[in-house]
């Protein structure tokens, strides 16, 4: 049994951090759905980046749109928009089978709107409507402004991916988000099954820390920072408050773990996929780090939901000298910019392009 297939099995969904137009012609997106147990799928502006400005795929698409007037983020989100929908098919009978657990993709609102709460909102109601895909998630960082923009979603009835979270406080406020947004609904006589997850990024940590920690606790960081996460995910679930919202029928918002490719090259391929292997998770892999774990055997072991069993490793963290909570705040700052940098970099490279293909015509 491939490992990728264990983990489907001890319940946790595997979900590719990529997209690209050759990755669905080519038949390669159906073939990790048939044969390495992938579920879904996420994209994000680093992402779409690389796809359009580092192939033809979309050239000719360029052309037409700009042909038509069409130009910038109104350009880009139809370019996204048509390969997300596509996605979205090809994971529609996974959603239809799991009653909408499962199946997903997602879409990010510009990173520009970071900290601009009415501007998110209304990216979002818009960017959901317009992608007109049942299991499309619409992605909203977890900033400070994000936050009450993930309420207003949920309540609105568009399905979230909170994204750019990197502490157990930050998830916290996200799951409380989405938990006001399902509440309002429910006293609104509305129906509470509102999809949701909320992404904790992994790699970043140890990437910030890995030149000012001893050598025993380099690649570990993450790890316990979505190990206190993950304690506090199961604890919420377990509350009478998030109890009430599932009598009414809501759905669980299942906590993601996102970046989870190992960025130090003296560490296995492997190492995040296998120490957060967690039931009622998901985990997005990079497609190098989808490879590399469909080549292991079947994992079986579970991770800990004792807080214990992170205590000590945290405690270390602060002995050497790390603020958890300042870098948490670092991090979300950090992965807000690099977003932004990607975003711009990416309306650049599609205005390069219709430039071009428009005098070459």
């Amino acid at each position: 049994m491939k490992a990728t297939q264990s983990l489907h099995e001890l319940g946790q969904s595997l979900w590719l951090d990529n997209i690209t137009r050759e990755l669905m012609q080519s038949g390669t997106l159906s073939r990790y759905i048939d044969e390495l147990s992938v579920t879904g799928l996420t994209s994000n502006p680093t992402i779409f980046e690389k796809a359009i400005g580092g192939s033809s795929d979309y050239d000719e698409s360029i052309r037409k749109k700009h042909q038509q007037g069409k130009s910038g983020e109104a350009l880009f989100f139809e370019l996204a928009i048509e390969d997300l929908q596509r996605a979205a098919d090809l994971f529609r009978p996974v959603y239809d089978r799991t009653n909408g657990v499962d199946g997903w993709v997602s879409l990010e609102v510009s990173p520009l709107l970071a900290h601009d709460t009415a501007g998110t909102i209304a990216a979002a109601k818009d960017l959901h409507a317009r992608a007109a895909r049942p299991n499309l998630f619409i992605k909203i960082p977890g900033t400070p402004e994000g936050v009450p923009a993930i309420e207003e979603a949920i309540f609105s009835g568009v399905p979230v991916n909170v994204t750019l979270l990197f502490s157990r406080e930050q998830y916290v406020e996200a799951a409380d988000a989405y938990l006001r947004g399902v509440e309002r609904r429910i006293a609104a006589g509305m129906n509470p099954k509102v999809g949701c997850v909320a992404s904790l990024f992994i790699s970043r940590w140890d990437v910030a820390v890995q030149d000012k920690v001893p050598k025993e606790l380099r690649n570990q960081l993450g790890i316990a920072v979505a190990g206190q996460a993950y304690v506090a995910y199961r604890l919420m679930m377990e509350s009478p408050r998030w109890q009430r919202i599932f009598n009414a029928g809501a759905d669980r918002q299942r906590l993601l773990w996102a970046s989870t490719g190992t960025k130090d090259p003296a560490a296995p391929p492997a190492l995040y996929v296998q120490a957060l292997a967690a039931p009622l998770t998901v985990n997005t892999l990079p497609e190098a780090t989808l490879k590399a774990v469909a080549e292991h055997d079947a994992m079986h072991k579970m991770m800990p939901a004792h807080i214990r069993d992170y205590e000590h490793m945290l405690e270390a963290f602060a002995k050497a000298g790390v603020d958890v909570t300042a870098l948490s705040q670092q991090l979300q700052r950090e992965g807000a910019e690099s977003f932004s940098k990607s975003w711009n970099a990416l309306l650049a490279s599609i205005e390069k392009k219709s430039s071009a293909l428009a005098g070459a015509k």
